[in-house]
């Protein structure tokens, strides 16, 4: 299809077959996650404006809907933070208008705090914010934010959304070993998460090749333990080996392991071999990895993934 702005539908643990949209451009963001899968932020902002054409958006969402095929969720998503593009709003209504499929907004939820992104996203069905720290050293630390935000300001802004917001919330918390797993930090998060009252909590952990290497992930054992302090609304969503796996399209994952068959490639070499988007072609490799068929290898600063 040749579509610069819209990627999928992806297989996603949460949001079944997400057909993802793209808002900003790679990697600008209010944060600059130690764990991000996307690599390091290349553009820290708090700036809302029209970074991609809003026309040029929505049609080549109408063109992935009218290609048919299983599509669970529209998914504003991709490689930056969704909600710094002034006119989402707008694109959730226009999209509510032309498909029954629900909208899910994938954010950091550093920007709810604003009245106007709030108000901008009370047509999505979902929103997904998440939440590493209360405590503003550990809160610096994992995210590596835009040095105006504070997570009170962060954390009040998605309890006053919460107040306004008809639809669900489904809080992820991103736990990084050794940095925000005590039991007194998780204390606090539990005791945030009771005031945002989210729908769902999600625990996740890193297990996706981290923007840091010191970012390492919690055992499976350890969020089971976490997630009873959070109740019966909480789930683990972190993805490991023996866990139940959704569908993936075959042909894509052997295109992609037959590349890296030939020699070790970054992400970017195999985005631009195969046309697939990065948050796509994650899910794939992921996907190898855990079937032990390839491995990810780091020469200086750069990363490769080779077979096993």
């Amino acid at each position: 299809m040749g579509s610069k702005y819209v990627y999928g539908p992806v297989p996603s643990r949460r949001l079944g077959f997400s057909l993802g949209v793209d808002l900003v451009p790679f990697k600008y963001c209010s944060y600059d996650c130690i764990y991000c899968q996307l690599g390091k932020t290349t553009k820290k902002t708090l700036e809302r404006k029209e970074y991609a054409p809003t026309e040029k958006i929505l049609k080549e969402v109408k063109i992935a809907l009218n290609t048919g095929g299983r599509t669970d969720y529209l998914t504003f998503s991709g490689s930056g933070e969704p909600t710094l593009h002034s006119k989402i709003g707008y694109m959730i209504k226009q999209l509510k208008g032309i498909t029954a499929i629900p909208l899910a907004v994938l954010t950091n939820g550093s920007l709810l705090f604003r009245s106007d992104v709030q108000s901008d996203l009370l047509s999505a069905d979902v929103i997904l914010p998440t939440l590493c720290a209360v405590s503003e050293k550990i809160f610096i630390k994992i995210n590596r934010n835009h040095p105006l935000l504070s997570i009170g300001t962060i954390i009040q802004g998605m309890v006053d959304f919460r107040r306004r917001y008809q639809g669900k919330i489904w809080l992820e918390i991103m736990l990084v070993k050794g940095i925000n797993d005590s039991e007194s930090e998780i204390r606090k998060i539990k005791e945030a998460t009771e005031k945002i009252a989210p729908d769902k909590i999600h625990l996740n952990t890193v297990v996706r090749p981290p923007s840091e290497k010191y970012a390492a992930p919690l055992s499976y054992k350890q969020l089971q333990k976490i997630k009873q302090s959070f109740g019966d609304t909480c789930e683990i969503i972190a993805g490991f080996k023996g866990k139940k796996q959704i569908s993936y399209s075959h042909t894509k994952e052997n295109d992609i392991l037959n590349l890296i068959k030939r020699r070790p490639v970054t992400l970017d070499d195999i985005s631009h071999v195969t046309g697939l988007h990065k948050n796509e072609l994650l899910k794939y490799l992921e996907r190898l990895k855990t079937k032990q068929k390839i491995k990810l290898t780091q020469h200086k600063a750069q990363k490769y993934y080779e077979v096993m």
